[in-house]
């Protein structure tokens, strides 16, 4: 008969019996058991609260999408309004330039001044005609 020297052969007076090592590997095996049941409904209640923030954020998606149309539809309208804006001006303009009121000050100050000369011209021909008389 041949032993294996690589298996250790237990000393009779520390050894333990078979079923004090099955006890002790079962009730390591139990603590480990617990430890990963444990751990287990650790990261099982993360993964809920992950989860419910998901949730949350995708509705804050949803609500910021919501405001960013409402927005953009916002801006199309005021673009609108100011285009319409711009046509009336322009129009306004060009009525105001057809009927003389479209003028510069420097034009406005040029009639201005014609008209005084004017009103002194008729203003000298008034006294003239009243030293006449």
């Amino acid at each position: 008969m041949r032993f294996n020297d690589n298996i250790p052969r237990p000393i009779l007076g520390e050894a333990r019996s078979l079923e004090e090592n099955l006890r002790v590997i079962s009730s390591e095996l139990e603590v480990m058991k617990q430890e990963f049941e444990r751990k287990n409904s650790k990261l099982e209640k993360r993964i809920e609260k992950l989860e419910e923030e998901k949730t949350c954020l995708s509705l804050d998606v949803d609500v910021q999408k919501m405001e960013v149309e409402k927005i953009k539809k916002e801006k199309r309208k005021v673009e609108e309004d100011r285009d319409d804006l711009k046509t009336h001006y322009k129009k306004a303009h060009m009525a105001l330039k057809r009927v003389g009121l479209g003028k510069s000050s420097e034009q406005w100050q040029q009639e201005i001044q014609e008209e005084r000369v004017k009103a002194e011209y008729w203003e000298k021909k008034f006294q003239e005609m009243q030293s006449c008389n």
